[in-house]
């Protein structure tokens, strides 16, 4: 099952995360920015990525985010991009926590 976010924030470090699993996600904006699924950054078809992570601003930020459903959330970044939606569980896969990581790993 995937957790469920208790609070979401945004802070001058990233997006960060309280799951109710009792743990905290930090999510760096160039980081999370690159991972975005829309269509206009991963090709539909092929899955390849038309995104270059290179070109997304060293100073991005979220300037805002809505829940979508109980399920997701889709964010505006500061370069005007906002089509991505953010899913809990595409979050959670992202977390670079010590215990998500353990988890992974171990």
């Amino acid at each position: 099952m995937v957790s469920e976010p208790k609070a979401i924030e945004i802070t001058e470090n990233g997006l960060l995360i309280d799951w109710d699993d009792e743990h905290r996600s930090l999510y760096p904006f160039k980081a999370l920015r690159g991972e975005c699924r829309c269509a206009n950054c991963i090709d539909e078809w092929s899955g390849r990525r038309i995104l270059d992570t290179g070109s997304i601003p060293l100073d991005i930020q979220i300037v805002d985010f809505i829940e979508v459903g109980r399920y997701a959330i889709q964010i505006l970044w500061s370069d005007a991009h906002e089509t991505g939606i953010y899913s809990f569980e595409l979050l959670g896969s992202l977390c670079k926590c010590d215990r998500c990581l353990e988890e992974k790993t171990g």
